[in-house]
């Protein structure tokens, strides 16, 4: 029987395709449920609901229920609906009346808010930190591989010159703005929901301020009806920071895939980060970047997924909502793994040197041309023509020595600027101060 039951069992049925995945996604959230807790019994104290002794008695228990979660000794029993009712069933049957008193002013509905909440932030920071490490990989060999020089390309088709100064400085970058969406994330993501209840709020004085400083909120969701209006939107606004970080990933995956092909053969990795075929032994196939790309294009699609299910919902709380966990939970962990891996073969990458020797890339070098004749006088549209008659007669000559000095080119890859952006971001997470919140209401 549910804690919340009466006195009829439910359809073993229907309680199977109700409960569905939620025991098995719960065990992700057991230890911010206990958070939660403790931050709702001190607050309960404070306005009377439990005694002092009560309070005391239940944190220690709760405590203990923590230390079995990070030991991985926790299990949400088949008997049990949910992560929130086991970890109240664990404290009533060890303490007795007092484990009774903790759900006095909240539901499950705002608990599970803040479960969800509260791992959002872990999973941010986890995410925030992944992509920190791959940014420093990408400047190292921005900085590194500055004056090595590949095409650069538009329709697939040779363009200008680039350089791998660029190609690396060029993801940076776009980390830096996908960290801006995350940060917005992470302003939504920390919020409280905690006291909103059912969705309506509660006639006991909760004091939904204390509850806010004791998690290490930045402030309140104040309005409880919104408070509840927000779950799906959170769980949406995260995956477009996700899908954001994704789509970066994705396109650099496709660039090594094709940088990595013999036909170009800019770049290669040691034969171990790579893999053969069954019946080809020429074969090193860049397995690592192909699973990146899928992967990366599948938590694009995250989004659209999460709106579809929230769609047309009327505010309140409805059990379609349950079901969010089953395609966020393992879209993060994905996403962390594609950053680490990411990482990890970009130490190992190797750059070809003297690409553009090569005489299929001489029109490359046409833009240089034109406007060498245009610092001379001539007429850009003229200087054009001439250039491009040249072309067609066969009678081109390129100019490959690089002169681009403007901010953000080739020989001005301004590398401390980007470095200054990103660090800007990432110090606007202020992840210590929720560190130190949780470390005092554990303490």
């Amino acid at each position: 029987m549910k804690i919340w039951q009466k006195n009829i069992d439910v359809n073993k049925d229907i309680e199977a395709f109700t409960v569905g995945k939620d025991r098995e996604l719960d065990l992700q959230m057991a230890a911010y449920d206990v958070l939660g807790s403790l931050a709702h019994v001190e607050m309960l104290e404070s306005i009377g609901l439990l005694t002092a002794a009560e309070l005391a008695e239940i944190q220690k228990a709760l405590k203990n229920i923590y230390a079995e979660i990070e030991a991985g000794k926790f299990v949400i029993e088949d008997t049990v609906e949910d992560v929130h009712s086991q970890v109240e069933w664990l404290l009533t049957q060890r303490i007795g009346d007092a484990g009774k008193k903790i759900h006095s002013g909240r539901s499950r509905n705002d608990q599970v808010l803040v479960d969800l909440k509260l791992y959002f932030r872990s999973c941010i920071e986890e995410m925030v930190g992944n992509t920190a490490v791959l940014f420093a990989q990408l400047i190292e060999l921005s900085n590194t591989h500055a004056a090595k020089l590949l095409p650069g390309y538009t329709h697939l088709q040779i363009a200008m010159p680039s350089s791998f100064g660029l190609w690396f400085g060029a993801y940076a970058e776009s980390l830096v703005d996908d960290m801006e969406l995350m940060l917005a994330a992470w302003k939504v993501c920390n919020k409280n929901p905690l006291g909103s209840a059912a969705g309506y709020g509660s006639s006991f004085p909760l004091n939904r301020t204390m509850t806010t400083e004791l998690l290490g909120f930045e402030r309140l969701n104040y309005n409880v009806v919104y408070a509840q209006m927000g779950r799906g939107k959170t769980e949406r606004i995260l995956a477009q920071a996700m899908s954001a970080l994704a789509a970066s990933l994705a396109k650099m995956a496709m660039d090594v895939c094709l940088f990595i092909n013999q036909n170009f053969g800019f770049i290669s990795f040691p034969d171990e980060l790579t893999t053969g075929s069954s019946i080809m032994p020429h074969k090193k196939n860049p397995d690592v970047f192909e699973l990146i790309r899928s992967r990366c294009n599948k938590i694009q699609a995250l989004p659209n997924e999460i709106a579809m299910m929230i769609t047309n919902l009327p505010s309140g709380y409805h059990r379609d909502l349950q079901l969010l966990k089953e395609n966020l939970f393992p879209a993060m962990v994905s996403l962390n793994e594609c950053l680490q891996m990411t990482t990890y073969m970009l130490q190992n990458i190797r750059v070809k040197d003297g690409i553009l020797d090569d005489k299929k890339y001489a029109y490359l070098f046409s833009v240089e041309v034109v406007n060498e004749l245009a610092l001379k006088g001539v007429p850009f549209r003229e200087a054009y023509k001439i250039v491009g008659e040249s072309i067609e007669n066969g009678s081109f000559k390129p100019e490959t020595q690089i002169n681009h000095t403007h901010e953000g080119s080739i020989g001005n890859l301004c590398n401390a600027e980007i470095t200054a952006m990103m660090d800007e971001v990432l110090s606007q997470f202020k992840f210590e101060q929720t560190h130190q919140a949780i470390e005092k209401l554990l303490a």
